[in-house]
């Protein structure tokens, strides 16, 4: 007779409710810390506390590096004191930060700015809590054959969070007509993270399977030396590319606000059909690219991207360039190359050497962490300052920069990635 464990490990990944939890406890987080980092922070700090932007990518830069830095001392924690804990405690110490920055004094000067990086530090180390655990209590769940699909589809509801922040939190902040609305949706959907976390997270005995999945989240010194030298050019590409993708992150609300004119809400509207569109094109795409091949899935997919972003880029020196719809035009072909060019990226730097796998997955993710710490505050700061020379030129500057990367990192794919023989 078959155990409901072993008829539960037959069904459908999809149709599991551990797994499905897990996806839903991972979408539900990243919309919350996409909505606070993201979609909130630059316009509360901008308009409610008056920083600038090269102070508002500062503290952008806090929550990415924090959350790179301890990845891997909270991956280990998680192996020892349990993946659920982790779980709980992460989205637990967010909600707290959350609502601490409304005890941030007003005109605090220097000191106003000092603690919102260190709450937003917090949230790094909130976050690092949270997804070496979830990664490692995906991997436990799952048998070996299954884990590829399995971290995909965690994959895809991290990448949806990102896209979901941002109507999500310009609707709560329009319907209240502030700008802080959206930091208590972000602490209230971090206090049901952490309950679900309780309530629907067992305590699993970790597997032998689920090391590799807990070092896909972990920055390991270590390890990343040891790949730099093994793939030097695989993680100077991510660096470029991502420093590219960085380049925008902290001024894109400010940007739909003050160049293109629109609410937060009418933006979210704009973002709102691209993060279903690219749910419901991940799997077709992804399997395109298998295709095509992995290298020439990466070539093709990344030069949509610099196609799509050298289209917005030039709103910067040409009128007619400058409208949403250009904008909405611009992001089709970003969107399905990126879509096409991850998953074959990640499969070919999979590849390279099956003894280091999860070593050179992890050496790369956090090569790619590290270009959007680079990113982030020269996109920021490019949109301060060059607004003197030119304001339409100051505002699209980021998405310059974030083309140029793109593009230097297609030219570098197309020399380094190669179908085997």
């Amino acid at each position: 007779m078959i155990s409901p464990e072993a008829t539960a490990k037959l069904q459908p990944l999809w149709r599991r409710p551990l797994v499905v939890r897990l996806l839903l406890i991972a979408l539900f987080a990243e919309i919350g810390y996409a909505v606070l980092n993201i979609s909130t922070m630059p316009v509360y700090l901008k308009y409610d506390r008056g920083f600038g932007e090269s102070v508002i990518g500062l503290v952008l830069v806090a929550f990415l590096l924090s959350e790179a830095v301890f990845k891997g001392p909270m991956g280990h924690l998680a192996d020892h004191h349990g993946r659920r804990t982790l779980m709980i405690l992460g989205p637990g110490m967010t909600v707290a930060t959350a609502l601490l920055s409304f005890v941030v004094p007003h005109g605090a000067g220097g000191w106003e700015v000092l603690a919102f990086v260190l709450l937003r530090a917090l949230d790094g180390v909130g976050a690092a809590m949270l997804w070496p655990a979830a990664f490692a209590m995906m991997s436990d769940s799952v048998e070996d054959h299954e884990r590829q699909s399995a971290m995909s589809l965690l994959n895809l509801c991290y990448m949806l969070g990102i896209a979901l922040a941002l109507p999500i939190g310009g609707i709560a902040n329009d319907l209240t007509n502030t700008r802080w609305a959206s930091l208590v949706l972000a602490a209230v959907l971090f206090v049901a993270v952490a309950i679900s976390c309780y309530i629907y997270v067992p305590r699993l005995v970790k597997t032998s399977h689920s090391e590799e999945a807990a070092e896909l989240g972990e920055f390991k010194i270590g390890d990343f030396l040891k790949s730099a030298r093994q793939i030097p050019a695989y993680l100077t590409l991510a660096i470029i590319i991502y420093a590219g993708i960085g380049f925008p992150m902290g001024v894109i609300k400010l940007f739909a606000e003050e160049q293109l004119r629109m609410t937060e809400t009418q933006f979210g509207g704009l973002v709102f059909p691209a993060a279903i569109a690219m749910a419901v094109l991940s799997v077709p795409l992804s399997r395109f690219g298998e295709r095509l091949g992995r290298a020439r899935a990466v070539h093709v997919g990344i030069g949509l991207c610099t196609l799509g972003l050298g289209v917005i880029a030039l709103g910067s020196i040409l009128p007619m360039f400058r409208s949403a719809l250009v904008m909405s035009l611009g992001a089709i072909p970003v969107g399905i190359g990126f879509l096409m060019a991850i998953p074959a990226w990640m499969a070919s730097v999979s590849d390279i050497d099956p003894r280091r796998r999860a070593a050179n997955l992890g050496a790369v993710m956090t090569a790619q962490g590290i270009g959007a710490i680079i990113g982030a505050p020269i996109g920021s700061a490019f949109y301060e300052h060059f607004q003197r020379i030119s304001p339409d030129f100051g505002r699209y500057s980021p998405f310059i920069g974030c083309a140029t990367c793109v593009g230097i990192g297609w030219l570098i794919s197309l020399r380094i990635l190669r179908e085997p023989s």
